[in-house]
């Protein structure tokens, strides 16, 4: 009894050290930010803030500042996403997998089961608003018995597919940018530019450094720009739909080919498998979903603003995608011919065969270049927030370093460069083999699918009890939700593990699988070696949070 007096008291005296420096440290940060405490601590209205009291009885230090309002939030989220790049790049697996029908009612399928899956993190995020995202709310919402290894194979997920997506997002980014270039081709797949594979890599290499040189000088300056960003997106969209279905030089399907052509000769797969594999770029243009919970502890009033702008955003997108998708649809040349193409990016090749102009097709493409590096900015900084989250947390080797924020550039700049450094890394694969890309676009899906995934099950399985308090709970309807959000990521786990098409070749081939258990594997063996025993998960205050949560919905409804 007295050891245990002793550990209590012990605990308290840490308790109240960790209070005196984490008002310290938040002092000095306002000081040298030139920005007051008060004014930190105030919201959008000029009220009291409550999201550090929230943070703070949740066991952290406020070390980023809160400048993001909604409407901001929602712009990063969409920005995120940056819809018509994200399916121009990865138009190639809807063409293989079916044609027009894949990729117009693939798309609005997959929207409406991310919009499910938006819902269900968006009650979980209101209740647990921290840049760890999914994988402190598994820790959160699990049983003492299993949590540790729960938010473990959580977190990794949620890293992982992170850093890969990112990596997706910029390597593609390269391979467009190689196929824009070479709509100047006078001859049919002669191409002005090789796009060699060292040629790609240190294009990728460029935009790698870009968009995290960006991302960490420029970060009190990314709300403006992802508010900008939006604005561009809409004129870059107006222009192409607008060009593409007026100039229309070699005429326009008619409808019941836009929304009912299906072919799956292309892949070899089962017409229905077939379908579904073609799914793939819609999956891959809405896996950031989740990504934007990562940005919690920058945000004014994440309770409220993060799940608004998830679920917002999904449904912008929807409408954003089928205003980009469907007048290509009607332009688009021979089905056949797109997918034969070697470069694997049929977009410029579309717009080409309706503007006629080499010049005015490159014209049109730049709005979607200038997106991609938007969106490379974007998926960079929410990287490089989660991997400092978890690192908070001690769960990834050399911690104490990865957990630094720079208080200068207001960034963990450590963490971001942990980041780049490792899709450099994994970049290399690509003198290995060209289908590369589909590893990074396919194992950044599969795990941030997974990452979901598990609070989402976590919770309903326990009966959803701990959102009941939550600013977006959404009662029986976010039980359905929940219940397509898993169904769905049931789904998809296998189904992007597999080739694109049959039989497989090395062009066909899908390394999505190697590279997710590689990851796998190393987690695994690296909970089982150090993280079973020396790791401890987020701090653990359920009552302190139970009462700053209260306090903040009481706030929230005295606005």
């Amino acid at each position: 009894m007295a050891h245990l007096t002793g550990t209590l008291a012990e605990g308290t005296t840490q308790h109240d050290a960790y209070l005196a420096e984490n008002d310290f440290h938040r002092r000095s940060l306002a000081k040298d930010r030139k920005l007051s405490l008060g004014a930190k601590n105030l919201g959008e209205d000029g009220s009291r803030n409550s999201a550090d009291d929230l943070l703070t009885a949740m066991g952290y230090k406020a070390e980023l500042v809160r400048s993001r309002s909604t409407l901001q939030v929602a712009f990063m989220s969409f920005v995120l996403a940056s819809i018509p790049y994200g399916l121009a790049t990865t138009m190639y697996y809807p063409l293989v997998g079916g044609g027009p029908a894949n990729i117009i009612w693939g798309w609005v399928a997959v929207s409406l089961i991310i919009l499910c899956v938006a819902a269900s993190l968006g009650e979980i995020t209101s209740v647990y608003p921290t840049a760890g995202g999914v994988y402190y709310q598994t820790w959160m919402l699990s049983a003492p018995s299993y949590r540790k290894i729960a938010s473990w194979i959580c977190g990794w997920n949620f890293v992982v597919g992170n850093i890969t997506i990112t990596l997706a997002v910029n390597f593609g980014t390269a391979l467009f940018l190689t196929a824009c270039i070479n709509v100047f081709e006078t001859e049919p797949e002669a191409g002005i530019f090789a796009g060699s594979p060292w040629q790609i890599y240190l294009i990728f290499v460029a935009i790698t450094l870009l968009c995290n040189l960006v991302a960490s000088l420029g970060n009190k300056w990314l709300p403006l720009l992802d508010t900008f960003a939006i604005f561009w997106t809409f004129a870059g969209l107006i222009c192409i739909v607008v060009c593409v279905l007026a100039i229309a030089k070699n005429g326009r399907h008619n409808a019941s080919y836009v929304f009912g052509e299906f072919d799956p000769s292309n892949s070899g797969w089962p017409a229905g498998w077939s379908f579904c594999v073609g799914l793939l770029q819609a999956a891959y243009a809405t896996s950031s979903t989740g990504m934007i919970i990562s940005m919690c502890e920058e945000v004014e009033s994440p309770a409220t603003q993060v799940p608004k702008a998830m679920v917002g955003t999904i449904i912008l997108n929807t409408f954003a995608g089928l205003v980009f998708l469907i007048p290509l649809v009607f332009v688009m040349p021979d089905q056949a011919t797109l997918v034969a193409l070697v470069s694997a990016q049929p977009t410029p090749p579309m717009i080409k065969n309706a503007i006629g102009s080499a010049g005015g097709t490159f014209a049109l493409l730049i709005p979607l270049l200038v997106l991609a590096i938007f969106c490379g900015i974007g998926c960079t900084t929410a990287a490089s927030r989660c991997t400092w989250a978890f690192s908070r947390d001690g769960a990834i080797p050399g911690s104490k370093w990865w957990k630094v924020v720079n208080t200068k550039m207001d960034v963990p700049f450590n963490a971001m460069m942990l980041s780049m450094a490792i899709q450099l890394l994994l970049g290399l694969l690509y003198f290995g083999s060209t289908a590369a890309f589909n590893a990074f676009s396919g194992v950044g899906v599969i795990c941030l699918t997974t990452s979901y995934a598990v609070p989402i099950a976590v919770s309903l399985f326990n009966g959803r009890t701990h959102l009941v308090d939550g600013n977006f709970y959404l009662g029986k309807i976010g039980i359905a939700c929940n219940v397509v959000a898993l169904c769905w990521s049931a789904l998809a786990i296998p189904l992007f593990c597999m080739p694109t098409a049959i039989p497989v070749t090395a062009q066909y081939m899908n390394y999505a699988s190697v590279v997710f258990f590689a990851f796998f594997v190393i987690a695994t063996v690296w909970y089982f070696v150090w993280g079973k025993k020396n790791y401890q998960g987020p701090p653990t205050h359920e009552d302190a949070i139970l009462e700053a949560r209260r306090a903040s919905v009481v706030s929230h409804q005295q606005k």
